[in-house]
């Protein structure tokens, strides 16, 4: 957008070539079949994900690939072997480069780097079989400039393994943190009620019978008697890493803030005087106050019986 303007006003672009530019930053379409959405990073500090599932490959490599070629990197999920092959020739053609995540990507042009948020988001696991979901809400946090750190398989089937990881999530500085759990998906709940950061369960489509399709993960998570905890739909790793991202930023930008307060507040001390008069500073029992009278008025006694008489 400034370089538009600055195009504008060097006499570089008309005012209609610049309206029109600054359009197609907002939204651009593609052959009628599909609008990408460019100003939603700049609205949100969210960028659009395109979701390969229900797309052809090459449709759905061209619209990840086109976004990063506009605005430095086009993120796609749900990706099959199929999607994967198109992504990569074509970015591959156009000099871009591919980050996968399990079943998601990142496609990035050369030389571009997020502006960073100054956040950290944790991802936790219950399983490895949960690790698509997990990385899809990883690739979101990483792409709004955030760090991340992932630790795989804590189920509670085997709580021992959870404890180390989960504290040095903390250690490392999380401001919140994800957990990705299928079958009962209990871990989210668990960990809700030891932290005191925010926790964002992620409820996985991992088991078989009743919960194969991860609800009875999501149900338990919404039950969870460790309040606080936040939960998004099924296998929704995108709206999990969003959610995420806009709280890290929001907590970090209010510890900011309120150790820019504290700076920069004035300081006070306690007046000396009350009033007109001056205060008395008590000291400790055997010293005497500091401003205490040093000298106690002699009372005087007033004769109530008048004058004797004569």
């Amino acid at each position: 957008m400034r370089n538009v303007l600055r195009r504008l006003l060097a006499g570089e672009l008309t005012e209609e070539e610049a309206i029109s530019e600054l359009r197609r930053i907002q939204l651009d379409e593609l052959g009628g079949r599909a609008k990408l959405d460019l100003g939603r990073f700049l609205r949100r500090g969210i960028p659009e994900v395109v979701l390969a599932a229900g797309k052809t490959p090459d449709d759905a490599a061209r619209l990840a690939v086109t976004m990063a070629e506009r605005q430095g990197q086009g993120l796609i999920s749900r990706m099959t072997s199929s999607h994967q092959a198109a992504l990569h020739e074509l970015a591959s053609a156009a000099g871009l480069h591919v980050v996968v995540y399990a079943t998601s990507a990142r496609v990035l042009r050369t030389g571009f780097v997020p502006d960073s948020g100054g956040g950290k988001v944790g991802i936790l696991t219950a399983g490895t079989s949960d690790l698509p979901a997990a990385e899809e809400a990883r690739m979101v946090v990483e792409a709004c400039g955030l760090e991340a750190r992932l630790d795989a398989d804590l189920g509670v089937a085997g709580l021992h393994r959870f404890v180390g990881p989960l504290a040095a999530t903390l250690e490392w500085g999380a401001d919140v943190i994800i957990v990705a759990a299928g079958m009962d998906g209990v871990l989210p709940g668990l960990v809700a009620g030891l932290v005191d950061v925010p926790v964002i369960g992620l409820p996985v489509s991992t088991g078989y019978g009743r919960g194969g399709a991860g609800e009875a993960a999501l149900t338990t998570m919404l039950q969870s008697c460790s309040t606080g905890l936040v939960v998004v739909n099924i296998d929704n790793g995108v709206g999990a890493g969003a959610a995420a991202a806009l709280m890290a930023q929001r907590r970090r930008r209010g510890h900011n803030d309120a150790a820019t307060a504290r700076t920069s507040a004035p300081r006070t001390t306690a007046p000396t005087k009350i009033g007109k008069a001056v205060r008395q500073a008590s000291g400790p029992p055997t010293r005497r106050n500091a401003t205490a009278p040093s000298k106690t008025a002699t009372p005087t006694h007033v004769n109530s019986q008048g004058k004797p008489r004569r």
